[in-house]
């Protein structure tokens, strides 16, 4: 019988084998998951802007949040016919670039739309501290994702489904609906309180708003919905007393009707026109409108070649319940007083510090008396479109009023071009947003 042999290291080999774990043991262990994330996925770096102080002492009356709202652009709805300059397409490229420009502004709350993946997301979200609210439309491959550090434990949620609101008490439930087309979008809260302070807390939402260019009516119609859904849950749970803040993908531009209604502007005579011309009642809402020759639609209601034009849709009747410019106007003035914009009001103070940085109201015709100038010049840079259409939204609770003390600095187009995604730079096509709001007493 043969007799096994023992290996036997070498001195040379046990030597080398002691200084490896001398090296081990004397490497500091990384406590900050997002040095971790950064280092296999290097981005560009955007300096953090300062900007004014809340000029009061902290004597416990004040509250101060970070906040980022991102669309990290789902792998599932990638195609490269609609990024055609991009490098970085396939989720072996974007997912560490992803996870790094998440963790980068180290934010308490992250508000993320067309989340997909979550296999991959959650663990690192978990492992830098955070905990999540998930929700999606109905049959999406993706949703909206509210995560929040150890500073926060959710008390309340809420999901809105947009086709399924109702905006007026009479009619048909199609007409009390009023809605011109079925899109499966959806409005995420959460109640967050403090964990430091139970008496104090915020309440978030996210959204991610009808895509198509064209109806402007159905995206104005989910955004008063989303603002009145939003005092509603916050009359329920009975926290009147904390601020709001509304982040997400809108998609619209700030001169577009839904965020001058949002943000308390009339509205134009241009803006009235597109509304108009937007009130149509799609197939997906009455089956009796005659189908047009055009792509199919695919299992998120969004056609293969948006060809930017109204198909499959009739004229809205009276007896369609669609709301009426006033109509809309009283939607949202239920808020009882407007919305404001973080970067707006945070930039339009901090002419000298981001003088390098032109904003919305530098690149399109806005009077200066229109809210949404100081918006960043892009939100959204791709080969084909190029706009603006992500925003933080706050609203102040009563005798508190907030301050914009710093906001995440916007790329220059230099950075962006030819089109995002692109590698070093950013996984998806949005650009993200962080803003640090702190709220006040308001002095008598």
């Amino acid at each position: 019988m043969a007799t096994k042999r023992v290996y036997t290291p070498t001195p040379e080999q046990i030597a080398l084998a002691e200084e490896r774990r001398l090296k081990r043991e004397k490497k500091p262990p990384s406590s900050d998951p997002q040095l971790e994330v950064a280092s296999k996925a290097p981005i560009i770096t955007r300096p953090w802007v300062h900007l004014q102080k809340s000029d009061v002492s902290h004597n416990g009356t004040s509250q101060r949040v970070k906040i980022m709202t991102w669309n990290l652009l789902a792998q599932c709805l990638v195609r490269r016919e609609l990024f055609p300059t991009s490098d970085c397409l396939k989720a072996a490229q974007r997912e560490s670039m992803l996870h790094s420009e998440l963790l980068a502004p180290k934010a308490d709350i992250l508000l993320l739309q067309e989340v997909d993946r979550l296999e991959k997301l959650v663990p690192i979200l978990e492992k830098s501290g955070y905990s999540h609210q998930y929700g999606a439309g109905p049959r999406k491959k993706h949703g909206c994702l509210i995560a929040y550090s150890a500073k926060f434990k959710q008390t309340d949620t809420r999901t809105i489904q947009y086709d399924e609101q109702e905006v007026r008490s009479d009619g048909t439930e199609s007409a009390r609906r009023g809605s011109s087309f079925k899109t499966k979008n959806i409005g995420l809260l959460v109640a967050l309180q403090s964990t430091e302070n139970p008496d104090k807390g915020v309440i978030v939402a996210t959204t991610h708003l009808f895509w198509h260019p064209r109806y402007t009516y159905e995206r104005a119609r989910q955004a008063g919905i989303l603002l009145r859904e939003v005092v509603r849950f916050q009359s329920d749970i009975h926290r009147a007393d904390w601020p709001c803040v509304i982040g997400g993908d809108f998609n619209f531009a700030p001169d577009d009707p839904a965020y001058s209604l949002l943000v308390g502007d009339l509205l134009l005579p241009s803006q009235q026109t597109a509304l108009g011309q937007s009130r149509v009642v799609h197939i997906s809402i009455d089956p009796a409108v005659p189908a047009a020759a055009k792509p199919p639609v695919d299992d998120d209601g969004e056609e293969g070649d948006p060809d930017r034009v109204i198909t499959n849709a009739r004229p809205a009747a009276r007896d369609d319940g669609l709301l009426t410019d006033a109509e809309l106007a009283s939607l949202f003035s239920g808020a009882s007083s407007p919305l404001r914009s973080a970067y707006d009001v945070g930039l339009s103070s901090a002419t000298e510090s981001v003088k390098n940085v032109p904003g919305f109201g530098e690149r399109v015709c806005l009077p200066s008396s229109r809210r949404g100038r100081h918006e960043p010049e892009w939100t959204s840079y791709t080969h084909y479109w190029k706009t603006v259409l992500d925003y933080i939204f706050i609203r102040d609770p009563p005798q508190r009023r907030s301050v914009v003390t710093g906001v995440l600095k916007p790329h220059v187009t230099k950075d962006l071009e030819p089109g995002l995604p692109k590698k070093g730079v950013s996984a998806s096509d949005h650009v993200s947003l962080c803003a640090e709001i702190e709220w006040v007493n308001e002095t008598k």
